[in-house]
C-alpha cells in the first residue's frame, strides 16, 4: 500500500530536480521550508519529527536540499517530507507539504468496521505491517 499524504502523493515519487522546483516555488512565494521525518505515517499523526529548525531565511533551494539529503541519509527507513509555511497572516500556515522519501517497504493501514448498539457503526484505522499483519 502506498501512503498518500500531502501534495503529489498520488503521483510517482518526485525526482530531485522536481523536488528542487517545488522548493524554489515555495521560496519564491516567501514561504519558509522545513524538513520532517517519521516512521509512523498514520493520517492523524500530523506532528512529524523536525530535522533541525525551520529554514526561515533561506532564499536558495540548495540549502533546503542539503537538509533533505542529510535527513534521508540519517533516516533511511523513514518517511521524509518538505513542508512550506506562510507567516504572512501572523501565524504559521502550511501552504505546501510533500513526501520526498519513503521507506523500502510501506506498511499501510486497514479500516475496521465496528458494530455498535442498534444499527450504529464506527470505523477505526489499524496499521498493517509490510507483510499485511495488523498491529
Amino acid at each position: 500500500m502506498r501512503i498518500t499524504q500531502g501534495t503529489f502523493s498520488f503521483l510517482p515519487d518526485l525526482t530531485d530536480e522536481e523536488i528542487r522546483a517545488q522548493i524554489e516555488y515555495a521560496l519564491s512565494q516567501g514561504w519558509a521550508c522545513a524538513v520532517e521525518y517519521t516512521d509512523d505515517p498514520h493520517p492523524r499523526n500530523t506532528f512529524w519529527e523536525m530535522w533541525g529548525p525551520p529554514l526561515f531565511d533561506l532564499k536558495d533551494a540548495a540549502g533546503v536540499l542539503v537538509e533533505v539529503v542529510a535527513c534521508r541519509a540519517a533516516q533511511p527507513e523513514s518517511y521524509v517530507k518538505v513542508t512550506a509555511f506562510d507567516s504572512t497572516l501572523g501565524f504559521e500556515t502550511t501552504r505546501l507539504s510533500f513526501i520526498v522519501q519513503r521507506p523500502p517497504a510501506e506498511a499501510g493501514f486497514a479500516l475496521d468496521r465496528i458494530e455498535g448498539a442498534g444499527r450504529s457503526q464506527r470505523y477505526a484505522m489499524r496499521r498493517k505491517d509490510a507483510d499485511g499483519k495488523r498491529r
